[in-house]
């Protein structure tokens, strides 16, 4: 069709009046679609919910905005910067580049920066803080942030590897604190508030509950008694406080389960935190602050977890609590009368569940401290009160373990009598008696309870072993469970050894 210009100029008139016709209509539409809301997009009105249920809950929520109000202040946020040296060029190592120029261009470090935020908590008004040592570990430099706004430069004061709290000062007074509450006193269920900085999120608060109590066994420090909290732990909230219902710290958040990186990783937050209880950071703090360095209850003994089959050969109803492993002579425990095979139940009333958590505990309570254990020994209940001693530095948080033997359900094993010069490279004194083991089938009953080539056997189901003649004979005895008194490196423990355990017995 061709295009008629005369038409255009003829009717332009016409089609301007339309168009103006058109945007009328539809600014009138517009107009009244903002007076008048369709019925199908009428906006809610109303004052919400209200009653006596809703009023306990606003009374809830009042109480956790008034322990946050409380709380914030006296959180803080500490950036560590360390300084670690790196070599320039990671090309200088390669064989290829070398083989041309040699030692032409020496590696030569340099210093590079790297930054760590955790967080803190204030604890006495002159400027002392406590936090994670792994928060401050090797920091060159610690600035420390309120959620004022104010910063300071810290230094630490004192820092405890084996439970992971530190303490560093920052020069100032009139600082605002939180109390400190007893953790002994938490009960699974309660609620918590945990306070840190998260993902550089500074000043954050979450809510959750107490989801275990002495947890232990993750590997995280030496000595663990962790409360563990769904309250959301992440990574910047290390250091940080764990507060109760009336505003106290009940503990220092310390770890995380992740699901990417195990144990106090990078990764996010999966629903398992842990915290250090408070009486436990407070014994640590006050020593560091103290002296510069902590000193631990000791009790003197050598201690393992009980499994079903040990529980069924000490009498005891269940799993739970401390088996008695060794004694050692003449230390507190040994003093109270404490004795090989003696399962501890309850440390000055509180429940033990395993060997980590007891000798968490233990070490929990100062030197000289009175300690009352509640203790099964052959299925009896009994009482032994102890003064604890002062824990050598040197001793690790538990003792070792171990098993080994020879026909039946110690088959595959080879010992013989112990001799001086034996004595002597095991590091035994002369009132120790029993065989050594000095030759192991790998698929041994006894080498899949953990015996190893180098274990002195005591005992055979609580008969002593003084020589092979005495091995020989009651090992010849053992036909079904068989539970062994063994030492190795100067520790002693028991371990069971079970006849379906291992591979089968020659010729049947």
């Amino acid at each position: 069709m061709r295009f008629d210009k005369r038409f255009l100029r003829e009717n332009l008139g016409g089609l301007s009046l339309t168009l103006i016709g058109v945007l009328a209509l539809a600014l009138s539409f517009m107009l009244y679609q903002g007076n008048h809301v369709f019925p199908g997009f009428a906006l809610a009105e109303g004052k919400g919910l209200d009653g006596p249920d809703i009023d306990i809950l606003e009374r809830q929520n009042q109480a956790y905005e008034r322990i946050a109000k409380a709380v914030t202040p006296a959180i803080v946020a500490i950036q560590s910067t360390q300084v670690i040296k790196v070599q320039q060029s990671p090309f200088l190592n390669d064989p290829f580049f070398r083989q041309f120029f040699g030692n032409m261009f020496p590696q030569v470090p340099r210093e590079q920066r790297e930054k760590a935020l955790g967080s803190g908590v204030v604890v006495s008004p002159d400027g002392y803080i406590v936090t994670n040592n792994h928060v401050v570990a090797k920091a060159t430099e610690i600035e420390v942030l309120f959620s004022d706004k104010r910063t300071f430069k810290g230094k630490v004061v004192g820092a405890d590897p084996q439970t992971d709290v530190a303490v560093i000062k920052i020069d100032a007074s009139g600082l605002p604190t939180v109390p400190f509450g007893n953790s002994d006193d938490l009960r699974v269920g309660d609620t918590v508030m945990a306070f840190g900085s998260p993902f550089q999120q500074y000043f954050t608060v979450t809510r959750g509950s107490v989801s275990a109590l002495g947890r232990s066994g993750g590997g995280i420090e030496e000595f663990q008694n962790f409360i563990q909290t769904d309250a959301a732990i992440n990574p910047g909230n290390s250091g940080g406080a764990l507060v109760n219902i009336h505003g106290q710290v009940v503990g220092i958040n310390t770890a995380i389960l992740s699901g990417n990186s195990g144990p106090g990783g990078e990764g996010g937050f999966v629903g398992i935190g842990f915290a250090i209880p408070s009486n436990m950071a407070r014994h640590v703090m006050e020593d560091l602050i103290k002296t510069g360095k902590v000193s631990r209850g000791y009790l003197g003994v050598s201690i393992g977890d009980l499994t079903d089959d040990l529980a069924k050969q000490f009498k005891s109803p269940d799993t739970a609590g401390a088996l008695v492993q060794d004694v050692t002579a003449g230390g507190p425990a040994d003093k109270a009368g404490l004795k090989n095979g003696d399962v501890v139940r309850k440390l000055n009333g509180q429940v033990i569940q395993d060997s980590g958590q007891l000798t968490a505990l233990i070490t929990s309570l100062s030197p000289g401290t009175a300690a009352t254990l509640d203790i099964l020994r052959d299925g009896q209940p009994m009482t032994v009160k102890v003064t604890l001693g002062e824990r050598p530095s040197n001793l690790s948080a538990r003792g070792g373990g171990g098993g080994s033997v020879q026909q039946g359900t110690l088959r595959g094993l080879t010992v013989q009598n112990l001799t001086p010069d034996i004595r002597e490279q095991l590091g035994l004194p002369a009132n120790v008696a029993g065989v050594v083991v000095t030759q192991l089938d790998p698929n041994s009953p006894a080498a899949q309870n953990g015996i190893q080539e180098g274990d002195v056997i005591e005992g055979i189901n609580r008969q002593p072993v003084r020589n092979v003649s005495d091995f020989n004979r009651l090992a010849s005895q053992a036909k079904g469970q068989t539970l062994l008194r063994l030492i190795r490196q100067g520790n002693g423990f028991f371990v069971v050894i079970s006849p379906d355990q291992g591979g089968d017995e020659e010729g049947q």
